[in-house]
């Protein structure tokens, strides 16, 4: 009988700290893929917005066959962006930054392109053109939603790669810190109008 406590007792001290470790694992784990998931959101909208972009140059460049430049420097924008995107998806070091300057810059130009339409009344007025701008507008607060959501995934996971006692087991397991989605210019900060 003291055999067999001294047995269970044993096997409880072995059995505790496994189950410990693969608990805390798991947790890791899970929290990883829903920042990655999260990401994959946010994915979705700015392929959307890019997508949207190129019916948007189609539509304005009739009206405005003088702002050529405008229109390159949206185009040139935007294919950034994608490419920016392309490579926040394989998780490169600096990907994400590089992704929300990307995104930062087309939301400039854009702006400009906004800016410049203004001057041309029946452009304001063309259906096209309307809709593309409530699409690019419901667009841009889809990427807003998702970008808060990846964030708070993120600052989640970051958490708990941090306290005690995961911090140990994420360095055994060599899980690094996931990066934010910032906004990278204080320009960004301002909502774009795409009123006309």
């Amino acid at each position: 009988m003291k055999t067999l406590i001294i047995l269970l007792v044993l096997i409880a001290v072995i059995a505790l700290p496994i189950l410990l470790v693969i608990g805390l694992y798991n947790g890791l784990v899970q929290l990883r893929n829903r920042y990655k998931n999260a990401f994959a959101q946010i994915d979705v909208q700015l392929k959307r917005r890019h997508d949207l972009i190129p019916n948007l140059v189609e539509t304005v460049k009739a009206y405005m066959k003088h702002e050529r430049e405008t229109l390159e420097a949206v185009i040139t924008a935007r294919n950034a962006a994608t490419s920016a995107l392309a490579q926040a998806q394989s998780g490169t070091p600096g990907s994400m930054t590089q992704l929300a300057n990307a995104e930062s810059g087309l939301s400039g130009v854009l702006g400009r392109l906004f800016a410049l339409s203004e001057s041309y009344p029946e452009l304001r007025s063309n259906q096209n053109m309307l809709q593309l701008q409530e699409e690019l507008t419901s667009t841009e607060s889809k990427v807003a939603f998702a970008r808060q959501a990846y964030n708070d995934a993120v600052m989640n996971f970051n958490n708990k790669l941090e306290m005690f006692p995961s911090n140990f087991i994420a360095g055994m397991f060599r899980f690094v810190p996931a990066t934010s989605f910032e906004v990278s210019t204080d320009g960004e900060r301002d909502s774009v109008s795409v009123s006309f």
